[in-house]
């Protein structure tokens, strides 16, 4: 099985929405960063001290075959068409070793996609 490592950058009122989401779309779990960030709008200023935005990172390890129907999920569900909502992204994963209690969900995945 091949692995992708979806990343998805989210305000943290959209973080229980997409882990809840893509959990009902099939996915076995997530882990949830607290970060901060700028982007093309600058953090607005009180006393002279920038106040960034809270961001949370989630992270989702899935089956190569899930990734365009999660995304899809992310995009949609978390409404990331609208600007500064969030961000999602998809890197490949070389090795991954203790996954072996989800492999069977895995593997169901991979047939229900294509029967």
């Amino acid at each position: 099985m091949r692995f992708k490592l979806i990343m998805a950058y989210v305000k943290p009122h959209l973080t229980d929405t997409l882990v809840d989401t893509m959990k009902e779309e099939g996915a076995t779990g997530a882990t949830i960063i607290p970060a901060r960030g700028t982007g093309v709008r600058e953090g607005k200023t009180f006393f002279g001290l920038t106040i960034e935005d809270k961001t949370d990172i989630v992270t989702f390890l899935v089956e190569e075959h899930m990734v365009m129907k999660f995304l899809e999920v992310i995009n949609t569900k978390c409404d990331f068409k609208k600007p500064g909502t969030g961000i999602a992204f998809v890197l490949p994963i070389e090795h991954a070793v203790g996954l072996e209690s989800q492999m069977g969900i895995f593997r169901d995945q991979a047939r229900d996609e294509y029967l």
